[in-house]
């Protein structure tokens, strides 16, 4: 097993780089690999110990160019997670091939450490974050990422995310009013994430097909209840939460 060292203060410089500057998802990239050590190998022997786990590894599809196909995705049923998908991806500029480039950006790779089946596996966590913000209802203003990653946290492990997760809300709470439940959301995504189906595990595009309301009641990926009361007492106080550390991943 590799085992990677574990580099906090590297972290936490890495962090204050993110905070400056909201778009430079590399800085993300760069706090996970300092912080998670021998984590995707032992997520990965986890995956693999589930008959779901191993359906995905023999089919090992590359999500890539099928999430980023929206002429066949919006072919899907209204209501649908590939609909709600695509409108997402649009409305934000995003594309999963932009966040494989950033990813490249980043100037290290996981083929530098690993083998061919753990690289398959990493990049089928990167590859599915944003579908993540659609299945747990997260957007992707600075609470929204911080409970995504404490969601994924729960379903995969990983220090680095999970680093993330709680020292976004520490800035959150720089600007928000008090009583706005910040630290109870975060809290609350990784209580749904132990909850939820592995969503890794899942046929990408058998899921991209099922009806979101649906979709989450079958994976039981309860509802982000304190997220949203957040947003509602920032905006009742004239704060825009997409204003409040735009960190964007």
């Amino acid at each position: 097993m590799t085992t990677r060292r574990i580099r906090p203060l590297k972290a936490y410089k890495h962090f204050r780089k993110l905070v400056e500057d909201k778009e430079d998802t590399t800085q993300v990239f760069h706090i996970i690999k300092s912080l998670d050590g021998s984590n995707i190998e032992k997520d990965f022997a986890r995956f693999m110990k589930t008959a779901e786990g191993q359906a995905r590894f023999t089919e090992r599809k590359d999500l890539v160019p099928l999430l980023d196909n929206h002429a066949e995705l919006r072919k899907l049923p209204a209501g649908s997670v590939g609909q709600h998908y695509c409108d997402f991806m649009e409305s934000q500029g995003l594309s999963a091939q932009g966040l494989v480039d950033e990813y490249d950006r980043f100037g290290s790779s996981l083929e530098d450490y690993y083998d061919d089946d753990i690289v398959w596996y990493g990049n089928r966590r990167r590859d599915v974050h944003d579908l993540f913000h659609i299945m747990t209802g997260y957007s992707r203003d600075a609470l929204g990422e911080a409970c995504v990653l404490s969601f994924t946290h729960s379903q995969h492990g990983g220090l680095g995310i999970y680093f993330i997760s709680h020292m976004v809300p520490i800035e959150i709470r720089k600007e928000a009013p008090k009583g706005a439940p910040v630290w109870k959301a975060v809290r609350e995504a990784k209580k749904n994430g132990n909850l939820a189906e592995n969503i890794m595990k899942q046929d990408i595009m058998a899921l991209l097909a099922e009806n979101l309301d649906e979709a989450r009641q079958r994976l039981n990926i309860k509802p982000a209840v304190q997220y949203h009361r957040v947003h509602q007492i920032l905006q009742e106080s004239g704060i825009d939460p997409f204003g409040v550390i735009t960190v964007a991943a």
